[in-house]
C-alpha cells in the first residue's frame, strides 16, 4: 500500500473535529483517516510519521476478480469489465454473487464474512475487500 508523507496539505474535504481525542476526520472519496495533532499555540499541526493515505486495490487485483467475474457469469470476451461494474447489471443475481466470492477466497486464500460479502456489489468493493483481507493474513 503506498504511504504518503508530507510536511503541509491542504484538504478540501468538510471537517469533523472531535476534541477529546485531538484529531481531525476528513473523510474522501480515497482518504480514509488523517491524524494530525494539536500544537501548543494551538494550531493543528500534521505528524508525518502517522499521516496515511488508504488508496484502491493494485491493478493486478482488479484484474483477477475481472477474470473470476468473467468466468463466473460466463461473460463474453468483448463484454467491458471496469472497477465500476456493478454484478446486478452483468446479470448476477445472489447465488451468482455468493459463487463469486467463493471463487475470490479460493483465488487469493482469504475467508470472506458473510456480513462482508452481502455489501459487495462491484468489482472494486470486491478488489478493495481482498486487499483488506490479505494484508490482515498471517504469513505462513
Amino acid at each position: 500500500m503506498p504511504t504518503v508523507s508530507a510536511s503541509y496539505a491542504t484538504f478540501t474535504s468538510p471537517l469533523r473535529l472531535t476534541f477529546p481525542t485531538n484529531q481531525v476526520a476528513l473523510k474522501a472519496s480515497n482518504l480514509k483517516m488523517v491524524s494530525m495533532g494539536w500544537a501548543k499555540n494551538g494550531f493543528p499541526s500534521l505528524r508525518t510519521s502517522r499521516f496515511r493515505v488508504s488508496c484502491a486495490a493494485k491493478p493486478e487485483t482488479v484484474q483477477k476478480v475481472c477474470d473470476i467475474v468473467r468466468k463466473q457469469l460466463a461473460l463474453p470476451d468483448e463484454t467491458q469489465l471496469t472497477p465500476d461494474s456493478k454484478f446486478s447489471a452483468l446479470g448476477a443475481d445472489s447465488l451468482d454473487t455468493v459463487e463469486i466470492v467463493m471463487s475470490l477466497e479460493e483465488e487469493f486464500g482469504i475467508s470472506v464474512e458473510e456480513e462482508s460479502s452481502q455489501n459487495i456489489t462491484t468489482v472494486q468493493e470486491a478488489a478493495d475487500l481482498i486487499e483488506k483481507l490479505v494484508q490482515g493474513k498471517p504469513e505462513a
